[in-house]
């Protein structure tokens, strides 16, 4: 029943109110209040609806400990005309109120989505899109709002729970429950919906969404996890996720939603007959078409004729047949019939539409270096897909600043991924990144942030970007092996090359009868009922990514593909060896040099100096970048070389340690009537009494000197101040050492 439907009496419905909780109030319809309590892990999980958001077509407010979700969903009464596909647009928010903070930025108040929102509005889509009924084209929108957060536990699998239930008891046809929990895998032991710091610590990051019976999506990063330990992940997280669907149960029986009629267009036989008879066999042939555009040129002739020949024969198929709606139908119908000889053809005969076996991988070319100003660059082609990486170094003070529920991070490796409309031969308007760009891009920054050398041993920020120039099946895992040799030729020293690869599967009659597919390409990807994108290196996986068009996967399936793909993995990580096995020795000579050295927090001060004075005149005086950290990590990074190492050498000199008879070439600073003040060290002086200039007697210091002189002088003294007394290098044989000396830094490292 719609709940925004005004009724002028009771007796339009008498039965109602008892069956389905229903009250009247002003002539109006209204859900009571449900509410559903039970134990979650260590807490307490409440499902609630009829209170919020009431003239939504379902709404659940859904609570466990700190985190108050409230998830809606709408649909339009019919399917916009000639609308032939499904319109779900599925909206994840989160409200900075929700921790307590003010937004961040000029504009105090929440705009456009942020790239993590958008990241789980996808997760929360991918499960639940496949579970509509078939032929359902009414315009879906889900939105799934946080209210309250708990800042230090994860929240996407309560996020795809939630969504679920508020559609399970709306009245939108939904065919079951299904639910999410993150799973994360820490000191041998699987924890569910665990707090951030077990899934920082830990080994596993693992989303898992699924039905009762089945398994529906998978997405997540790993520190190279084996397969039997991926699987039982996956076998744990199944368990918690049944749980999560029986407390939805318990909110279903109590609300007992109606759920609207699909009207399903009565098919026509004759047509589907027709259609079958003409273009099957052309069809057939055309699928065997190797290259992508031709076998797409085929198919589309092959379409037209087919058309064609149905209007030249249009009394055939029924009277008052109306020519628009034979044309939908046939278009319908063409698509099943391609759907049917692709799936067939692979099932029965075990040969691809491009002549490739279920377990053959397409040929693959590797280039590197191929742009000669970037630090880093590579062309991995597999098949008609081709993904140019290319790495750029930066300093450490170029990293992105990312805030979300979790807090502030300071992100410094970032994979970008660009889909151009040419990579696939057609012409679309430009704009910023979509929402697949920025999943893709995701999945393959997590395959290589497992390998990635630690902060401290390389302190550079880190850009990969992936250029598809050309696709035909898994961009995204070319994506991450072109990134893994850009690394390499660049020279950033990752702990091992990284490949991926995207396993398809085609179905038959039973569950026991199904092919497993390596290294898809898009039609597999568009007619079978499986993506599972598995990135890692020899050692194990580090990310994965499963969708899947059936309401189901079986742990079985799961387990074969795994092996399956971890052997194309393999082989992929042979071909790159081939051309570069590990990272070169050297970065790249058009990469910035990055240094750094240590000092005492309390010397930062000294190194500043009097409003940043002493560290200006550095960064003037040899064109690298400065900056210090709160742990007094002085950091410099230049592009050119030596004014790094310049200014390195000058900010170690100022924390060397200084002790009487060393002998330094100091600049006279300073001239007074008793004497002239020398900077032996960038920001230190000291005095060169008018005594201690000659061995003959001076009146005048200018006699001997002047502002802007060099002068060799020794250390004299060292006061327990520390203040310098120099003395002529020529007189030194005069210093009498002191049992003290002065040190600025005593724990100074180089």
């Amino acid at each position: 029943m719609d709940q925004e439907t005004f009724y002028t009496s009771e007796e339009d419905y008498p039965n109602l109110e008892s069956e389905q909780n229903i009250t009247i109030k002003n002539n109006y319809f209204t859900k009571e209040f449900q509410q559903v309590k039970a134990p979650w892990l260590d807490k307490e999980l409440i499902l609630e609806t009829g209170k919020w958001a009431k003239q939504a077509h379902g709404a659940v407010v859904y609570k466990y400990d700190k985190i108050v979700l409230l998830a809606t969903v709408c649909a339009e009464k019919e399917p916009k005309e000639g609308q032939d596909f499904f319109p779900l647009t599925v909206e994840y928010r989160e409200k900075s109120y929700s921790i307590g903070k003010l937004p961040g930025g000029f504009v105090k108040r929440e705009s456009k989505p942020l790239d993590h929102e958008i990241l789980i509005s996808r997760l929360v889509d991918r499960p639940i899109r496949p579970l509509f009924p078939a032929g359902y084209l009414c315009e879906v929108q889900l939105l799934v709002t946080v209210l309250s957060a708990d800042s230090e536990t994860s929240i996407e699998g309560h996020a795809i729970t939630a969504s679920s239930a508020a559609l399970c008891i709306s009245d939108i046809p939904f065919l079951e429950p299904v639910a999410g929990v993150v799973v994360g895998y820490f000191d041998g032991k699987f924890y569910c919906d665990p707090k951030r710091e077990i899934l920082e610590k830990g080994e596993l990051e693992l989303v898992v969404a699924g039905t009762e019976n089945a398994v529906t999506m998978i997405e997540g990063s790993a520190k190279e996890i084996p397969n039997d330990i991926f699987v039982q992940a996956i076998d744990f997280a199944h368990q918690k996720i049944k749980e999560k669907i029986e407390i939805q149960k318990q909110l279903i029986e109590k609300v007992k939603p109606i759920k609207r009629e699909v009207k399903l267009k009565e098919e026509n036989k004759k047509l589907k007959e027709f259609i079958w008879n003409y273009a099957y066999d052309l069809i057939y042939t055309a699928n065997q078409t190797k290259d992508k555009k031709k076998r797409a040129t085929k198919i589309e002739e092959i379409n037209k004729k087919t058309i064609d020949a149905i209007l030249e024969n249009i009394n055939v198929f029924g009277e008052n047949i109306k020519i628009d709606e034979i044309l939908k139908d046939s278009k319908n119908f063409l698509y099943e019939l391609e759907y049917e000889v692709v799936r067939k053809t692979i099932f029965n005969e075990g040969i691809r539409s491009d002549g490739r076996k279920p377990d053959e991988i397409r040929d693959i070319q590797i280039e590197i270096d191929v742009l000669p100003s970037a630090h880093g660059s590579a062309v991995f082609t597999r098949g008609q897909t081709q993904s140019l990486g290319v790495v750029t170094l930066g300093s450490g003070n170029d990293f992105q600043l990312v805030e979300s529920l979790y807090g502030e991070e300071q992100k410094k490796f970032m994979l970008h991924y660009n889909f151009p409309p040419f990579s696939t031969g057609e012409v679309k308007k430009l704009g910023p990144p979509a929402r697949r760009e920025i999943g893709h891009g995701n999945l393959a920054e997590r395959a290589i942030k497992a390998v990635l050398p630690k902060e401290e041993d390389f302190p550079y920020v880190i850009r990969v970007v992936s250029e598809i120039l050309e696709s035909n099946g898994s961009s995204s895992m070319a994506s991450v092996c072109s990134a893994s040799l850009a690394l390499m030729a660049a020279g950033v020293p990752i702990k091992a090359p990284v490949a991926g690869i995207a396993m398809g599967l085609i179905t038959g009659n039973s569950p026991d009868e199904y092919i497993i597919l390596h290294d898809i390409a898009g039609i597999e990807d568009h007619y079978g009922d499986m993506d599972f994108k598995v990135a890692g290196t020899r050692k194990g996986i580090t990310a994965f990514q499963l969708d899947i068009k059936t309401t189901g996967l079986s742990i079985k399936i799961l387990k074969d593909a795994l092996i399956q793909a971890e052997k194309s993995r393999n082989f992929i990580l042979d071909k790159m060896d081939e051309v570069i096995s590990k990272p070169r020795e050297s970065l790249s000579e058009n990469a910035p040099l990055i240094l750094s050295v240590q000092i005492d927090t309390d010397k930062i001060g000294e190194l500043i100096g009097p409003g940043g004075k002493i560290i200006k005149g550095i960064i003037e005086k040899t064109g690298a970048n400065i900056w210090v950290e709160q742990d007094g990590k002085v950091m410099i990074s230049a592009r050119n070389h030596e004014s790094a190492l310049n200014a390195k050498k000058i900010i170690e000199s100022m924390f060397v340690k200084i002790e009487v008879g060393q002998i330094f070439k100091g600049k006279v600073k300073r001239i007074t009537d008793f004497g002239a003040f020398i900077e032996i060290l960038p920001g230190k002086e000291g005095l060169l009494h008018i005594s201690k200039m000659s061995p003959n007697r001076i009146n005048s210091v200018k006699e001997v000197m002047d502002v802007g002189d060099e002068i060799s002088v020794a250390i004299l003294d060292v006061d327990p101040s520390g203040r310098i007394s120099l003395i002529n290098k020529d007189l030194q044989s005069k210093i009498k050492k002191p049992d003290k000396s002065y040190r600025s830094d005593k724990n100074t490292k180089k």
